[in-house]
């Protein structure tokens, strides 16, 4: 098992993948808001069996709250996810702060239209949720450039989101959509109900 290389920069992960592209080797990217479990686990998985080198991203992005008392309750702890991305094969730990991703003066948003966000998720927590969603993928497609990218089918919404936005923009990436991996009650995994249930038995997050 190799230790993964960190990166906090965008400016890092591109000479650490610049190296990777060089020697003609695949990219494979796990974006990820952190606080990993068993499903990031199996995506990370999935990317190792058919990409030269995975990079997993770690952000938490802030358009995507629509409550700032919901961000703020967020689970984070980059350095169990860093454990967690070595111990499923990542070979890169990508963990860019909030203005590395959204820069001052950002203006710029990445929106897909139409009915595919405006119902189900989208009319409950409003288009702006997948707009925050498909600005920052777009972003860190941007500055990772994988040759593919792996989304868990749990968010099947936000993965038809993704793959359009894509298509749109002629990205040459191609969007994996991945196995909903289900904890022992039938609950698919999520980083959300991994943090409730510690907050419930008061006792450490379990990865």
């Amino acid at each position: 098992m190799n230790t993964p290389t960190i990166a906090t920069t965008p400016e890092e992960a591109r000479f650490i993948i610049a190296q990777a592209r060089q020697n003609n080797l695949k990219i494979g990217l796990v974006p990820t808001m952190g606080a990993l479990h068993a499903g990031h686990a199996s995506l990370i998985a999935q990317a190792r069996d058919e990409s030269d080198v995975v990079v997993v991203s770690v952000f938490v992005n802030p358009t995507q709250f629509n409550e700032a008392a919901d961000l703020d309750a967020y689970p984070r702890d980059l350095a169990g996810d860093i454990q967690a991305a070595e111990a499923a094969g990542a070979d890169l730990v990508f963990a860019p702060g909030a203005a590395d991703v959204y820069p001052p003066g950002h203006a710029t948003t990445v929106t897909v239209g139409g009915d595919l966000t405006g119902t189900l998720e989208g009319a409950e927590r409003g288009r702006g949720h997948f707009e925050g969603v498909t600005t920052v993928v777009a972003k860190l497609l941007n500055m990772v450039q994988p040759d593919a990218a792996y989304f868990g089918q749990k968010d099947a919404q936000q993965l038809a989101v993704l793959r359009r936005m894509t298509r749109d923009l002629l990205l040459p990436i191609e969007v994996v959509g991945c196995p909903i991996v289900r904890e022992s009650d039938g609950l698919a995994c999520s980083s959300r109900n991994v943090s409730a249930r510690a907050e419930r038995w008061n006792t450490p997050r379990r990865l």
